[in-house]
Order: C-alpha cells, then sequence, then structure tokens
C-alpha cells in the first residue's frame, strides 16, 4: 500500500499569550515572532498512514506545500516513519485558496502511484477545511471527511466518519481515495532520537511550478476562486449590560431594551 499524506507547517499559537498583528500587507499575519509547529490535524492524519504502513506494508511518502523553512515538519513526519517527502515551492504559489492548494498538491502526488492519500481535516491557521475535498475532485476519486477509524479490506476501505453529537458513520470506500483525518482518531507518537537521525538522510524532493506541469494562471491568485481581500481586527463593542433585581423587575427591563432596539 503506497500512501501519501499532506501536512502544512502554521504558527504555534498555543501559548495564551501569544498576540496576533496583521502585517503591513493587510492580506496576512506578522509570523516574525512565531515558531512553527505541524498542523494539529495534519498531525493524526501522519500517525494514521505510519499505523496502515506498520500493519499493511507499503510506503509513506510526506508531501508540502511550503517554503525551505517547512522542512522542519516534514523531517518530523519522515522521522515517525516516513519514506519520503515531496515539497511544492514556488514563490507563484502564494495567495493560492483551497483550491489551487490542491491542484498544487494533485501536481505532486499524481505519479506517486498512490492507493490512499491523507489529509488533516481541518487547518488551524486559516480554519478552511476543503483542501482535502478539492483534491479527490481533481482526483477524480472519492473521498470522505472528518475520518477518525480505517480499516483496510478486501479492495476497499472500511471507515468511520465522525458526525455531530460524537456518533461515527460507518462507511465503506474503494481505492484509489482520499480521506481528511479528524483528530483524536488515533495518538500521534513522538519521534524517536533514532527516527530524526534518520530522517535527516531521507529525501526530499523539491518540485517548482515548471516541475508539476502547471501554468502561472493555475496556480497562487490566478488560480484561485476566492481571493484574500483584507485581514481586520474586530472592533470591540460594548460590554454586555447586567440587569439586576428580581424576576419581575428584570423581565420588565429586559422587554424595554428589546422594544428600543426594535427586537420586539
Amino acid at each position: 500500500m503506497k500512501i501519501a499524506v499532506c501536512v502544512k507547517q502554521v504558527p504555534d499559537t498555543s501559548d495564551p499569550d501569544t498576540e496576533v498583528h496583521i502585517d503591513s500587507s493587510g492580506k496576512g499575519v506578522d509570523q516574525s515572532k512565531f515558531s512553527f509547529v505541524i498542523n494539529d490535524a495534519d498531525n493524526f492524519a501522519v500517525e494514521e498512514a505510519i499505523l496502515l504502513k506498520e500493519k499493511h506494508g507499503g510506503e509513506v511518502v510526506v508531501v508540502n506545500v511550503g517554503s525551505e523553512a517547512a522542512n522542519q515538519v516534514i523531517r518530523m513526519a519522515l522521522a515517525k516513519g516516513g519514506d519520503s517527502a515531496v515539497r511544492l515551492d514556488d514563490e507563484k504559489f502564494a495567495g493560492s485558496d483551497p483550491v489551487a492548494l490542491a491542484r498544487i498538491l494533485q501536481a505532486g502526488i499524481k505519479d506517486l502511484g498512490c492507493d490512499v492519500v491523507l489529509t488533516g481535516c481541518l487547518a488551524s491557521d486559516d480554519g478552511y477545511g476543503a483542501v482535502g475535498v478539492a483534491l479527490a475532485a481533481l482526483m477524480e476519486v472519492p473521498h470522505a471527511a472528518y475520518v477518525k477509524t480505517v480499516e483496510v479490506l478486501n479492495g476497499t476501505l472500511k471507515i468511520g466518519r465522525e458526525l455531530e453529537g460524537g456518533l461515527l458513520e460507518m462507511d465503506e470506500i474503494s481505492t484509489p481515495c482520499v480521506l481528511t483525518i479528524q483528530t483524536g482518531g488515533n495518538e500521534p507518537r513522538y519521534a524517536s532520537f533514532k527516527g530524526i537521525r534518520e530522517a535527516s538522510k531521507k529525501e526530499i524532493k523539491v518540485m517548482d511550478l515548471a516541475a508539476t506541469g502547471l501554468s502561472e494562471d493555475q496556480v497562487g491568485e490566478a488560480g484561485s476562486v476566492a481571493v484574500m481581500v483584507q485581514y481586520s481586527v474586530p472592533v470591540v463593542g460594548e460590554l454586555a449590560e447586567i440587569l439586576e433585581g428580581d424576576a419581575s423587575e428584570t423581565a420588565g427591563k429586559l422587554a424595554g431594551i428589546l422594544k428600543e432596539k426594535g427586537l420586539v
């Protein structure tokens, strides 16, 4: 079984004291004071890929769209059990929306002959959950989202999808396919010192725009259906008004406020 697992490097905002500031362009966040980690859901996707490899054999290829700085999260995925990696890096990729990113990922994956492609279900930096689904559409293969369990059957996969309320929907899906992995379905391992040493020797193939076979109008803002216009900080509004008194008194006050605001 050959598995591609897509990973993204994101700012580490786990520290509650971390301050987020909009950069001078107004279209991004100042990342100069951030440290970076693997996207949370992608970490679970990496673990799922390695578990499948350990149980059924095969190969895990780590795929990333990013600059050389992303090598740190790629190397960590390799240290946990990945075999090789592809990093897609070109300044013309900047500004790509989820559809354009999926197109770039497809270009990096198309010649690998993968049985399964795994992505995280959600990006923790921009909140998008569309890349994996768009990737499946471009690859013209079936997909399932928010997957927590994966079991290999004879020619198909039995997967459990998380629904609202913690319900688990069980489905069968044929391969090749794309699965977006939900957090909590496994327990991501720590990389061993031996794995880290070995990862430093593993290949990271770098592909620029020319190597993907894509044109400039298929990537970046030109290849996007949604273009970032501006970030803004929400305006702080008035504090909540606390109504004091007994039930009948506060009910009367509340009715007066609702009427004043035109809500009743």
